[in-house]
């Protein structure tokens, strides 16, 4: 996510972050590279002139602290502009309202709208602890209600059936009044899309909107779009009364133009982002956490909420009662290792939010391909129970056949064998001397090349 926008603007803040002292001539050199960065990533061309306007402003006004350099502080105020530009603060869902508080969707058609009320549907019952029902009133594609309620069986909420034979309105009040009726905190209306903004659909959703007179009323856009999110955005939201935007796909999204636009083109807070396909994928829209993985400072906050999310706290607890007990770390273990990084997203995503990434040469982050870790989990499933737990036994007959079964080289499986190596090192230091020996671990790993993604990945 934002890889060549962070790639473009951690090139032209590393030229001034040095500096002694901040002068208009640096200061417009450094805020050329930061337009160029901002124009390239698809940024609407009034936010970003408001936005050079007000980093120049503010840099030119010398608002240097005592603890921090001239060319520290310039990139301060970048950060805190950024997050301006989208907000400043993560806004939740209003739900204070009598049950059930009726949230809307809205959005044109291939957005990823049907996919979003899933995912918001298991983000309330998970971290919110609400009761949730789903209804379509998207009578133009039957598959749509047959998709909602495949997903809603999937999330675990109640689904409330529709046909294309009724209209609408007809659907969404007989929705209210089971929802009341079942005791549902959320009730989630999707809504039918169109391919493209239409008089039309605009008047089927506005006489929705007046009949259900909802709490939210969420635009879902695909982030890929880049600016014509903001401008579809905007057209939606006079149409509609917003109370806030989805961006989809957002895990695709390398440019950010539409992140830096939507907020100030249409004055709502962005409130959520799709990561991915899963219905999992959906995470809460922070513009401090964002500003600071655009500039390659990363966003530990968040990787620790996934963690705490997605990390299976069991296998966790028993792999470090294993250390506790002067076990080894064996292949079995490794590959639980592959298998909880691949539940969070894998290693592109947590590079993502790993603070220093700005500070990798340009397109390494680009690099780092999950696929290696699936071919990696191959080789140990082609093992015995045995050779995982004993991996030394491995003679060139073993070698042989464990190559043969999972369809990749020696040197793949002898760099394997080293990364486990590594591994074994890094869990023996982190035993002896807790975090910080754990992270010169780590440290080593990068500078040897040997961990994925760590100096470049492998080439499997």
């Amino acid at each position: 996510m934002f890889d060549s926008l962070t790639e473009r603007l951690s090139g032209a803040l590393r030229k001034i972050s040095g500096k002694a002292t901040l002068t208009e001539n640096n200061i417009e050199e450094a805020l050329r590279e930061v337009r160029r960065a901002l124009l390239e990533a698809d940024v609407a061309l009034p936010v970003v002139k408001d936005f050079i306007e007000r980093v120049k402003l503010r840099a030119v006004g010398q608002e240097v602290s005592q603890s921090l350099s001239p060319g520290q502080a310039f990139i301060k105020i970048v950060q805190a502009e950024l997050e301006a530009v989208m907000g400043s603060a993560n806004e939740e869902l209003n739900l204070n309202a009598q049950p059930p508080a009726v949230v809307l969707m809205a959005g044109l058609q291939g957005a990823g709208k049907t996919t979003t009320v899933a995912k918001l549907a298991r983000w309330l019952k998970d971290s919110k602890k609400k009761s949730v029902m789903v209804v379509s009133a998207d009578v133009y594609r039957p598959a749509a209600i047959k998709q909602l309620e495949t997903l809603a069986g999937e999330v675990g909420v109640r689904f409330f059936a529709s046909d294309v034979s009724q209209k609408p309105q007809d659907i969404v009040q007989a929705a209210v009044k089971e929802a009341r009726k079942a005791f549902v905190d959320v009730l989630l209306v999707d809504t039918a899309g169109r391919l493209a903004v239409d008089a039309e659909m605009m008047t089927e959703i506005g006489d929705l909107h007046r009949l259900l007179n909802p709490i939210e009323t969420l635009f879902v856009v695909d982030a890929m779009t880049g600016q014509d999110a903001a401008n579809t955005a905007r057209a939606f939201n006079e149409a509609l009364p917003l109370t806030g935007v989805v961006l989809t796909k957002a895990d695709g999204d390398a440019r950010g133009g539409a992140a830096l636009s939507v907020r100030q083109i249409t004055g709502k807070p962005i409130k959520f982002m799709g990561m991915g396909e899963k219905t999992d994928a959906l995470e809460p829209f922070y513009p401090d956490r964002i500003a600071s993985r655009i500039l390659g400072m990363g966003d530990l906050l968040s990787l620790i909420e996934e963690a705490e999310r997605k990390v299976d706290k069991d296998k966790a607890a028993k792999l470090a009662g294993k250390f506790q007990k002067g076990k080894g770390f064996d292949l079995e273990d490794f590959r639980e290792q592959l298998q909880q990084m691949k539940s969070m997203g894998g290693m592109a995503s947590i590079m993502d939010k790993m603070p220093g990434m700005g500070a990798l040469p340009p397109g390494a982050a680009a690099k780092v391909n999950d696929g290696q870790f699936g071919r990696m989990e191959a080789i140990i499933n082609s093992m015995t129970p045995r050779e995982r737990r004993n991996p030394d036994m491995l003679n060139g007959s073993r070698k042989r056949r464990i190559c043969q079964g999972s369809g990749t080289q020696i040197q793949d499986l002898n760099r394997l064998m080293k990364q486990h190596k590594q591994m074994q090192k890094m869990m023996k230091k982190m035993k002896g001397g807790g975090m910080a020996n754990m992270m010169r671990g780590l440290g080593g790993m990068g500078g040897q090349g040997g961990f994925p993604g760590a100096g470049g990945p492998p080439r499997f």
